[in-house]
């Protein structure tokens, strides 16, 4: 099964350009703002001495706040390349996108060796439509090096208002030169489940991101498939292709569809005990607004825990699209086809903090 490193709560990435991070709210945010730890007092008056000297001999005037958001900028994200602090733009904007519409380019992107790189365009937004592909580096945004920005800056400058355009230099492997677009921002409106009769008794499913209603959508997807099949279905696609990840319990709730009541979907491991989690294939698990919701998966045909299913995954299927398709070849129910996932692995939190800013 899969492990992960941070508790429950948001699987993604990076900041969507466009921009989309998949949001889930940790149960244990306020305990940790709370939570009063000893401060390495020999380091703060290192820190303290920089920010005076800063202050007083810098060639420009700086702002304090600006100093101190630098500054936790560089000490979140140099833990690892997933893991970022948002500021309250965008915080607010990361709990928009969760809805499924936003604006910009339609780009899920991680940091990776201080150059932006894409995990995946998503479909029929103005990156998938001007050719940009999973694995991608951008290295210049108009005429400015995306070298030595943080992620969140990168992605601030991807925004902006529809029908604006932008310029992105591309480093793709397997070319000698850098691939340069230019890319007109829109507003980007995903419908995460997408479905249709390849011909009688086989269907494709495509699941584009895990939104807050793609396991309800899902459950929609087949009751209709097998409408439209009254002989029944013999064999499904589960397209996986490009899918940058999203809410965990989303991916609970997709993998529910296919698996045994209880089986177990992923597992998490970290320091505290609120890490070490067990998700199963069961409506506490996956359903959202307690336990008098209505439960989509109990309404499906039997038939959808035994029809043959295949998955199909890329360099862009990555973070909760990689958990179903692991769960599901693990319990042996699907076979997975395609080339090698993202490989992402882990699973963040998304923790607010007493401004309305949040870590990730």
């Amino acid at each position: 099964m899969w492990k992960a490193m941070k508790p429950i709560g948001l699987i993604a990435v990076g900041a969507v350009a466009g921009v989309m991070l998949s949001l889930n709210f940790s149960a244990q945010a306020d305990r940790v703002s709370g939570v009063q730890l000893p401060l390495p007092i020999e380091d703060l008056r290192m820190f303290s001495e920089v920010f005076g000297k800063i202050k007083s001999d810098y060639v420009e005037l700086i702002d304090d706040k600006k100093l101190i958001k630098e500054a936790i900028n560089g000490m979140v994200s140099g833990l690892d390349p997933h893991s970022s602090f948002l500021d309250q733009e965008a915080f607010r904007e990361l709990q928009v996108g969760t809805q499924g519409e936003f604006g910009g380019l339609g780009i899920e992107v991680g940091m990776e060796d201080g150059f932006v790189k894409v995990i995946a365009p998503i479909d029929d937004t103005p990156a998938s439509r001007a050719g940009i592909k999973s694995g991608d580096f951008i290295i210049k945004l108009d005429d400015t090096a995306v070298r030595g920005m943080t992620l969140n800056d990168a992605v601030k400058r991807m925004r902006g208002k529809p029908k604006t355009p932008i310029v992105l230099t591309i480093m793709r492997k397997g070319t000698e030169q850098p691939l340069v677009f230019t890319l007109v921002r829109d507003v980007v409106k995903v419908k995460s489940v997408k479905s249709k009769t390849l011909e009688p008794g086989y269907a494709v499913i495509k699941i584009t991101q895990f939104q807050e209603q793609t396991g309800e959508s899902l459950a929609q997807a087949l009751q209709q498939l097998f409408n439209d099949n009254p002989q029944g279905l013999q064999g499904l696609v589960l397209d996986l292709r490009n899918d940058p990840g999203g809410l965990l319990n989303s991916a609970v709730a997709v993998s529910a569809a296919f698996l045994p009541k209880d089986a177990l979907v992923v597992y998490t491991d970290g320091r505290t005990e609120d890490a070490k989690m067990r998700l199963f294939a069961t409506r506490e698990n996956y359903l959202r607004g307690g336990p008098f919701r209505d439960d989509y998966l109990a309404k499906l045909p039997p038939a959808v825990k035994t029809v043959p299913v295949v998955v199909l995954v890329n360099q862009g299927t990555a973070s909760a699209s990689e958990i179903v398709a692991g769960a599901l070849q693990d319990h042996k129910r699907a076979t997975v086809m395609g080339t090698q996932t993202f490989g992402k692995g882990s699973v963040q939190s998304i923790v607010p903090l007493n401004n309305n800013s949040a870590i990730k």
